[in-house]
């Protein structure tokens, strides 16, 4: 089963991200039920495997954090791949990234080595863009410089995802809370 562990963010952070998208008229915005933040990357695992990890983030102690979505960037380099809004890499939110990913170990799950840079997939942009499309979401990024947004995550997820044709569809199959 593909899964992965992130935060699901809180129906107003939901709703101010929307609207970031509703302004970008290229690419494919990512359905709001999807919006999270990746916390670990999991891959294709056992079910086993999943329950022995539900188990150790089960165990895990952590406080709610406070996110702050500090701008809107373009992964990708010269060719974007997808619109993210960044958010600020606070000790609290490493801490809780590192106890997920030292929950996997325990569980037996190997985990790629990868940089931690926290964000919110918003937009899809296809492989080859149209015409004047590059042009769009430059002026996009100009226009939308100033964008914050500060959400507080409540907990973590561990999630299923399904790949589809017409996109990946995320379930949550356990939640875990974070304590105030």
């Amino acid at each position: 089963m593909r899964a992965f562990a992130g935060l699901p963010l809180p129906d107003a952070a939901l709703i101010a991200l929307e609207r970031v998208q509703e302004e970008l008229t290229a690419g494919r915005p990512v359905p709001a039920e999807n919006m999270h933040l990746t916390l670990a990357f999991l891959d294709d695992q056992p079910e086993q495997m999943l329950q022995a990890l539900h188990q150790e983030l089960a165990g895990i102690r952590a406080p709610v954090l406070s996110l702050r979505f500090q701008e809107l960037e373009v992964f990708g380099g010269r060719q974007p791949r997808v619109l993210a809004a960044a958010v600020q890499k606070t000790p609290e939110l490493s801490r809780l990234r590192d106890r997920v990913r030292s929950a996997c170990q325990a569980a037996g799950i190997g985990l790629a080595r990868e940089r931690f840079r926290p964000h919110v997939t918003l937009v899809r942009f296809p492989r080859h863009l149209q015409p004047g499309q590059l042009e769009k979401i430059a002026g996009f990024l100009q226009a939308a410089a100033g964008f914050r947004l500060q959400a507080e995550a409540g907990c973590f997820a561990l999630y299923q995802s399904t790949l589809a044709p017409e996109g990946a569809r995320y379930d949550v199959l356990a939640e875990y809370p974070l304590e105030g």
